[in-house]
């Protein structure tokens, strides 16, 4: 039988002290039904006990029923000599309804005498009082050893006296914490072999990353022994983050072979993972291991042609099995297999050695070598391979367009009017639109003369818009990428373009992108 390992989110608040990560009580409630549909067995709610919207939360939360995953509450230790019935976050925890308790104590003396400003008995206390208060009115009690790795190389016999307080009070899991995020595997290993001899208690990890060790240290630990880990989605967290269980995850079950949750859940975690990102408000990471847009993206020609024979030449784990897909890219280092790999995704049927394949292996490092880049335009490449092949037919054809940007007063904002001729199925078209920039506004004149004849662009939006300027040495004369995504609710796509003059790259792209809808379409 394998092994399982219980995985324990904070995300929803170790993850929010992280800069710029905010959640809404709906975007809590939200996160929480997805990991219990995942299958995590506890998910930190919150500190009832230190702010408003998370004991809204919890009260919400009491309405919810959860499959899987235990709710846990979080708070601190009773407060230095005061009485822990009395204790306003004691009494929070029972209040808000959560069957699981997570309680943070130090078991670090220097943060004892410093930071708390109580004695090293007094602080042995406070976890022991609290944890057996906890103790009958829970179904679970986890303490959560704050600093313990410093406070073990600090002072390694108090340290494991917070830990035996702790399980004398009767917590069920003792967390060790590597709280400053700087402990490394070796010393991390070492400190836990040690450990393992002086408690009885199933223990935890709980590490963050600012050495850029937290999941191969949750990992290290894990092999060590550790029956639960914490971490946060996408790795979110104070400073560097917390430990990434997006990665965690998939090497416990992939490599350690080691349970933790179900394999459909597994592939679930690159949805869940861009998920959780769009209700932080951050952009994906696209090298996010397993679960990002580059994680199994090829670019060099020699490992195209050999993940093509077989994947496992340069992929670690099939895509796949973590929600994930294989991306070819297309750039100057291509050579012919990512150009037949990419005509088969774009269903067009090319040999290996057909002039072909050659024509537009050349256009390609040709273009490329002007500045254009297809990596995040797969758009214009399959464009641009219809029209090296010949199949490729407009939609329209451009007769002219100009565009005029007028200030029209030192206080007011300027205005960028667009006309843009067109010829569409025989008939001309002459349409003039205003914008809120030069790009919007031909974009907004491009569509008001082919909406008539193609209505399908009505679903279509531009969702974003990058310039890079190539050469800067040559100041406002350089030459000009312009890269644009776009979307219809079904797909997105990006597309390029590349001029002296940024009007003209910007036109390149916003034409390319409206001419893949309209093939798409058709």
């Amino acid at each position: 039988m394998r092994r399982l390992v219980k995985v324990y989110d904070t995300t929803l608040r170790d993850g929010t002290q992280g800069e710029g990560v905010s959640f809404s009580m709906e975007d809590k409630v939200r996160l929480t039904s997805r990991l219990d549909a995942i299958g995590f067995h506890y998910i930190e709610g919150g500190w009832p006990g230190s702010n408003p919207k998370d004991l809204r939360f919890f009260r919400r939360m009491q309405d919810v029923t959860l499959k899987h995953a235990k709710l846990a509450a979080f708070s601190m230790t009773r407060r230095a000599g005061g009485a822990t019935e009395s204790d306003p976050n004691m009494r929070a925890l029972v209040e808000a309804g959560a069957p699981v308790a997570t309680i943070v104590g130090k078991s670090w003396d220097f943060h004892v005498t410093h930071a708390l400003e109580t004695t090293l008995p007094e602080n042995v206390e406070m976890i022991r009082d609290s944890i057996a208060w906890l103790r009958p009115r829970m179904d679970e009690v986890i303490f959560d050893a704050e600093h313990f790795f410093d406070g073990f190389r600090a002072n390694r016999d108090y340290a494991l006296q917070t830990l035996k307080a702790a399980e004398a009070a009767g917590a069920h899991w003792l967390v060790l914490c590597d709280t400053n995020g700087g402990t490394l595997p070796q010393a991390l290993v070492e400190i836990l072999r040690e450990v393992k001899t002086h408690i009885r208690t199933p223990f935890g990890i709980h590490v963050h990353n600012d050495a850029e060790c937290a999941v191969a240290n949750t990992l290290a630990a894990v092999l060590e022994g550790a029956g639960q880990v914490q971490g946060t989605i996408n790795g979110y967290g104070e400073r560097c983050g917390n430990a990434n269980l997006v990665s965690v995850i998939p090497s416990l079950m992939l490599k350690l072979g080691v349970d933790c949750i179900p394999e459909p859940g597994l592939r679930e975690l690159r949805d869940f993972s861009r998920f959780t990102s769009e209700l932080a408000n951050r952009k994906p990471w696209a090298a996010q291991p397993y679960v990002g847009d580059s994680a199994f993206a090829h670019k060099g020609g020699m490992h195209v042609s050999a993940v093509a024979k077989h994947p496992e030449t340069y992929e670690h784990v099939d895509p796949e099995a973590v929600g994930n897909h294989r991306r070819v890219l297309v750039s100057e280092l291509s050579g012919k297999s990512n150009i037949l790999f990419k005509a088969r995704e774009f269903g067009i049927d090319l040999d290996h050695e057909t002039p072909d394949s050659r024509k537009i292996l050349e256009r390609l490092k040709a273009l490329e070598d002007q500045g254009f880049q297809f990596e995040g335009a797969e758009a214009s490449f399959e464009l641009l391979m219809e029209r090296a092949l010949g199949r490729y037919t407009p939609f329209f054809e451009l007769e002219a367009y100009r565009v005029i940007v007028e200030e029209q007063s030192a206080s007011g904002e300027p205005v960028a009017e667009a006309t843009v001729r067109v010829r569409v199925k025989g008939m001309l078209e002459h349409t003039a639109a205003a914008g809120n920039g030069p790009v919007n506004a031909l974009d907004h004149a491009l569509r008001k003369a082919l909406e008539e004849f193609y209505p399908s662009l009505k679903q279509m939006r531009l969702l974003d818009y990058k310039v890079r300027i190539l050469d800067e040495s040559k100041g406002t004369a350089a030459k000009t990428r312009v890269l644009i995504t776009s979307g219809d609710g079904e797909e997105t796509w990006g597309t390029v373009g590349v001029a002296d003059n940024i009007i003209e790259a910007s036109w390149q792209a916003l034409v390319d992108s409206i001419e893949y809808k309209l093939r798409r379409d058709r």
